[in-house]
């Protein structure tokens, strides 16, 4: 008539199994290489960034997308921004974010949109200098970093030959 409850799985109603303690790992968190308000640390990229944030920006933007877009676009969108809205902070606080996700950088003073709309110059100084600290030219842009940190292997590649008159 009525049909067959099942019966309940195996270990249903127990507390959840705890891992071991070597399969539990948990990233450790770098810190920055210096701090928000140390500015003053390098006075021309200060200086800079005070001006014009938008080449700053551009700048640090390039190499955070990893080349996928320019110095140039990133440094005409925060343009843009600030001249339509003056909230230029709200695309780069972004950035900060893509930047901390990929070096594994804590979220101080305190999040990303806060620093950035409380105090946007020191939080592109800082961001610039983290990434001169990691070993990155600014001012050769994403593929010219790349270009450099390649090896050379000193293989030259001969020319391409193309089909033309045969005899």
């Amino acid at each position: 008539m009525f049909p067959q409850k099942s019966p309940p799985p195996p270990g249903y109603g127990q507390p959840p199994l705890q891992p071991y303690a070597s399969d539990v790992s948990s990233p450790r968190i770098a810190s920055w290489s210096s701090g928000l308000c140390d500015c003053c640390l390098d006075i021309p990229t200060c200086c800079l960034t005070f001006w014009c944030p938008c080449i700053i920006f551009g700048q640090i933007a390039e190499i955070v997308d990893k080349g996928n877009t320019s110095c140039g676009t990133h440094g005409a969108i925060y343009t843009v921004i600030n001249l339509l809205t003056g909230c230029g902070c709200l695309y780069s606080c972004g950035n900060r974010t893509k930047m901390r996700r990929q070096y594994n950088l804590p979220e101080e003073p305190t999040n990303d949109c806060c620093v950035h709309f409380c105090c946007e110059s020191c939080a592109l100084c800082q961001e610039y200098r983290e990434l001169q600290h990691r070993g990155f030219d600014m001012s050769i842009g994403w593929q010219g970093n790349m270009e450099r940190m390649v090896p050379n292997t000193g293989v030259q590649i001969p020319p391409i030959a193309h089909g033309g008159m045969n005899r």
